[in-house]
Formats: C-alpha cells, structure tokens, sequence
C-alpha cells in the first residue's frame, strides 16, 4: 500500500485554501496539515466535512512563526508545502498596505527559511520528493488592453496595486530561493476563483447576497472591466497537479477560458436568481449600482492556460454559467455558513467590487 503524501497548506481556512483541502483528503492520497492564522477571512466551518478525518489536522499560527513552522515540517513530516496564506483583497490594500507587505513579503521569506532549514535537514530521497508550491496571482502581471493579449508563464511582471505589488514580489522570492539555495519549488499564477465558502466581501458572493436581500449591486465605473474566471474546485485539482507532478523552477498559470466583464457577472447573476428566486415583480438587474471607480483599477486579465493543460493533462470540468449556477446553489442552500459572516463588518473597506 501506497503510504500518504504529507502536505502542510498555509491559509488553508481561506477561500481557495480550503477548497484544496477538502479536495486534498476526499482523494484519500494525502494527509493534510492545515496551518491558517485565521484572520477575518479565515473560516474553520470551511472544513467541517473533513475536520473529523484522521487525514487532516489543523495548527492555528502565523507563517512567519520560524519556530512553529519548523515543529510542522519536522513533526509532521512534511513532503509537500502549498502556501496559500495571503491578504488578497485589492481594496483594503489600497487603505492598508503594511499588513500586505507583512503577510506577502516577510510571511513568505519567513516561510521559504523554514522550509529551506528544513529540506537541508531531510535524507537524500526525501530531498528530491520535497516540493514548495507558491500560489500566487494573475494580477502581478498587471493588465491587458480590452482587445488584445493574454498572460502566458512569460508575461513579464507589472503589478498596478500594493495587493499585486506584494504578490509578485514574494513569486521573486520564491524564485530566488530555487535559484540560490536549491529550494526545489514550483509556482502557478490563477485568474479571479469562484464558488462555495467564498468570503462575501468579494463580488460574485457579494452580488449574490445583495441581490438575494433586495440591497444595491455596486459595480465600479461602468462596469467595464474584464477578468477570467476560474471555479475554485476545478482550481484545487490543478493546484494538486501542479505540486506533485509539476516541474521543479516552472511556473504554470491556471485559467477559466472565462472572460467577461464586471457587469456581464453582475448581470448573470442576476438573471439565475430571478429563475431561482423569481421576485414577485422586476428584475434584480434593476438594483445594479454604478460607483466610483477603484484607483489604478486594471483593465483586463486573461490568462492562457495551455501549458498546465499540455504538460499535466488539467481540464477544467466547469463552464463560467455551470460554475456559476452551482455556486448560487451553494450559497442558496447554506446560510448557516454565510449568514454570521454577513453580520459581521468587513473592517471598513469600500466595497466587494472587483
């Protein structure tokens, strides 16, 4: 019998975090250390289905804790690092951005060290099965004109927010790490993930809430600015391919094939929940809110997905619409989980808009 692969997932009560976890235990080929700080955006009922597995454990802590980080790797015998742990929200980057370069420039350095500390420490054959997987973003890349281009693994970086601006400059740590120490890494940048468990602040929940509570669907500007959408479990399975079979000092981007505009998902969404929910008269289109626009708001992301599709057989299984109605389904279907997050206050951001 095979034995598990042991894996420690940083962030992993987060959005996309706990997607990889859940999907990392229901395999059964893993066994899942889940160290997560848990700050407002991390969730533990995100895990309930696999809080009780003897495959999973979860550590609340900081990934720059050297000290914790280190007890993890050695006690638990990690194989494998996937580092989702991040602040990822544009806006409150702009009101706030020492914590993003605390968590994304010094939590990862920090991190790297840990994991560099220990991989010297491992037995040869142990050595070469390591992995440290960084998880980052399409927004390093900046943004693309309306009409033309798309991000490739060779896009060159120009990140436009103190969010993308701390992203790309923990990808370079990572690198550096790889190319200086040996660290045998892999990276992959993903377009804009949605689906179940996802933090209401951001705009596909967002709406959906909004929308389901009669209340204003803010969208910036006019709405005009597109992104690629990817559903968040269809990401969890590239994310699994990309840290056991990727290669070592390759990066690998991860896309939907989804464009669409701020306003065509408002939209949408609009549309699926007046079948679901048909309102007694109107159309929730009709509470559609446009608002100033978000500084240094990028134009367009798209991400060309070809080489993780070539070279490690991923294939999306969701559409944008599929993966969008399953989504409203979730959240139609579990307000215990959204519902005392919708309670609370987000801190004082602007908005959910993307």
């Amino acid at each position: 019998m095979t034995s598990l692969l042991n894996v420690l997932v940083t962030g992993g009560a987060g959005f996309i975090g706990s997607a990889v976890c859940r999907h990392l235990v229901g395999s059964g080929g893993y066994r899942v250390v889940n160290l997560d700080k848990l700050t407002y955006a991390g969730n533990l009922a995100s895990l309930a289905e696999v809080e009780q597995s003897s495959h999973y454990r979860f550590a609340q802590g900081d990934i720059g804790d050297a000290n914790l980080v280190g007890s993890l790797l050695r006690d638990e015998q990690i194989d494998v690092i996937m580092h989702l742990a991040a602040e990822s929200h544009v806006d409150r980057s702009i009101d706030g951005p020492a914590l993003f370069i605390d968590t994304n420039v010094v939590g990862t350095f920090r991190l790297l060290n840990a994991a560099l500390g220990y991989w010297r420490e491992l037995p040869r054959e142990r050595q070469s099965r390591f992995r440290f997987h960084h998880i980052s973003t399409d927004e390093v890349f900046g943004d693309l004109p309306f009409d033309e281009g798309v991000f490739t693994e060779e896009t060159p970086y120009n990140p436009s927010s103190p969010y993308s601006a701390s992203k790309a400059a923990s990808d370079h740590l990572v690198r550096a790490w790889h190319h200086t120490y040996g660290l045998p890494v892999v990276l992959s940048n993903c377009s804009n993930n949605y689906g179940p468990y996802h933090f209401p602040e951001k705009l596909v929940p967002l709406v959906i809430l909004n929308a389901l509570e009669r209340k204003p669907l803010p969208v910036y500007g006019r709405g005009e600015n597109v992104r690629d959408w990817l559903f968040v479990d269809d990401h969890a399975r590239a994310l699994e391919l990309i840290a056991t079979r990727g290669r070592v000092g390759e990066s690998y981007n991860v896309g939907g094939r989804a464009e669409r505009t701020n306003l065509n998902v408002v939209e949408t969404i609009c549309d699926l929940l007046d079948r679901k929910r048909p309102l007694a008269g109107g159309s929730r289109r009709e509470l559609i809110t446009f608002v100033t626009d978000r500084p240094g708001h990028d134009r367009r992301y798209a991400i060309d997905p070809s080489k993780i599709e070539r070279e490690l057989g991923w294939i999306q299984r969701e559409s944008f619409e599929s993966g969008l109605s399953k989504t409203i389904d979730w959240y139609l279907a579990n307000e215990w989980w959204w519902h005392p997050i919708r309670e609370q206050k987000y801190g004082g951001i602007r908005l959910g808009t993307a």
